[in-house]
């Protein structure tokens, strides 16, 4: 029953244009309730099975908060669109909210980062994430024909929440982009992987910026495709770009996740003065 069950949810998540990512996100939870249940008829669970499933997984191995929102939310689209009834999960049950703020690159560290990259096609994944700001699903899944040269700029298609948008081309890597084509020849993805035609892996892609960051000796920093991603919104700021702007360029659906950036920009808060310095100044 749990794989009839399965991909009669892959079905309607499909239909109704979910990406491929969440419904693989979604069909993961389900069936790892499933396997919790084995015993039970899926039909058969009610609201206080879930309670005690979410606080078993936060227990047994200390889960988040975006993996308890995953769950709820794969339960909650289960229950209302396969079983046809309002099991909605209560975001009560959420581990409580943290802010933390994401880590960034210097500009100083991403002249080191690029100026110490010795493999070409690995220079040119850094480059484009630092770049445009496109995330790691993005670049992986970018097409040759997304890329307006003339324009100096990047189309997007289907990005987080099947959302299309546009995003910046660095005319300082139009040159390495030639180069890379005449020497990898790619059929369809700029990035594919052994086969041509497909998509290289992420995971590769994300080996490649790890191994790119400890070559420059900044690994002991945690930095990810994701930082380079927050230093290009960042550095945008600190150049007098709008907010809007770099909201409309990053994909994101709330301008309140674009305005965390502010708190990380360099430049205002290098020319701010403590009132206690403005005061002892003003008075000597």
């Amino acid at each position: 029953m749990a794989c009839e069950l399965l991909l009669e949810l892959s079905n309607v998540m499909n239909a109704k244009g979910y990406a491929a990512k969440s419904i693989v996100n979604y069909l993961r939870e389900m069936r790892y309730l499933f396997a919790h249940f084995n015993d039970q008829n899926p039909r058969d669970l009610v609201h206080k099975d879930l309670v005690g499933y979410l606080n078993f997984v936060k227990r047994e191995h200390g889960v988040g908060r975006d993996k308890c929102r995953l769950f709820a939310a794969s339960a909650s689209f289960f229950y209302k669109h396969i079983f046809r009834t309002e099991l909605v999960f209560a975001h009560e049950l959420y581990p409580r909210k943290e802010f933390k703020l994401p880590g960034i690159l210097s500009q100083e560290q991403v002249v080191q980062l690029l100026q110490s990259i010795k493999n070409p096609k690995h220079k040119l994944i850094i480059g484009l994430f630092y770049g445009t700001g496109m995330r790691l699903g993005e670049l992986c899944q970018l097409k040759m024909e997304y890329i307006d040269r003339k324009s100096f700029q990047i189309k997007i298609v289907g990005g987080k929440g099947n959302k299309d948008r546009f995003t910046l081309l660095p005319k300082q890597l139009l040159a390495e982009m030639e180069t890379y084509y005449r020497d990898h020849r790619p059929k369809c993805y700029l990035f594919e992987g052994h086969k041509a035609g497909f998509p290289h892996n992420e995971r590769s892609i994300q080996d490649a910026v790890r191994k790119a960051m400890k070559d420059s000796g900044l690994g002991k920093f945690g930095f990810s495709s994701h930082s380079l991603r927050h230093s290009f919104a960042t550095h945008l700021l600190d150049q007098g770009n709008d907010i809007h702007t770099i909201k409309e360029l990053l994909g994101h659906s709330k301008i309140e996740t674009t305005m965390i950036y502010l708190h990380l920009q360099q430049k205002k808060r290098a020319t701010l003065c403590s009132p206690l310095d403005f005061l002892l100044n003003e008075n000597e």
